[in-house]
């Protein structure tokens, strides 16, 4: 028995779409295995971050490994936060008759909006074991145009 199976022409061309992509891209790194290098050597310099809403404050996740506190400038509004790191890098080998020695230097920044305003008095960051952590209270709005209606 054979069944059919009716696509909707989006979800279609979205795999369509997503075929033709993989096979460029198979294709293309066959001709420039140096661009997977570059992709590999650019996540060494990437910050992934991760937002988390708990209720009364934002508490946002950024993977910094090997950043130094030091290294490391954060500025804060009232809705966002941008995160501004340096990475140095410096090995070096010896064995008997030769000496190996490799640098790598980079700074990157991150920006990350939040949906709510928040109180930028109370947040507070902290680096630990290579993951930067900020925790930013949500701005408590009081209306000061409240006021009662008298029915007439």
């Amino acid at each position: 028995m054979k069944f059919l199976v009716r696509k909707a022409p989006q979800n279609f061309i979205r795999t369509v779409n997503d075929e033709i992509s993989s096979l460029l891209n198979r294709h293309f790194d066959s001709y420039f295995p140096e661009a997977q290098y570059w992709e590999e050597e650019m996540e060494k310099y990437s910050m992934p971050v991760e937002v988390a809403d708990k209720g009364k404050k934002f508490e946002l996740k950024a993977e910094l490994p090997g950043v130094k506190k030091e290294d490391l400038d954060i500025d804060i509004d009232s809705n966002y936060v941008i995160i501004n790191a340096k990475k140095e890098e410096d090995k070096e080998e010896s064995e008997n008759n030769y000496k190996k020695s490799e640098f790598r230097y980079g700074e990157f920044s991150r920006t990350v909006y939040f949906p709510e305003e928040i109180d930028v008095d109370k947040t507070e960051a902290k680096l630990e074991h290579g993951v930067l952590k900020i925790e930013a209270p949500k701005k408590v709005v009081e209306s000061e145009n409240k006021k009662k209606l008298t029915i007439k």
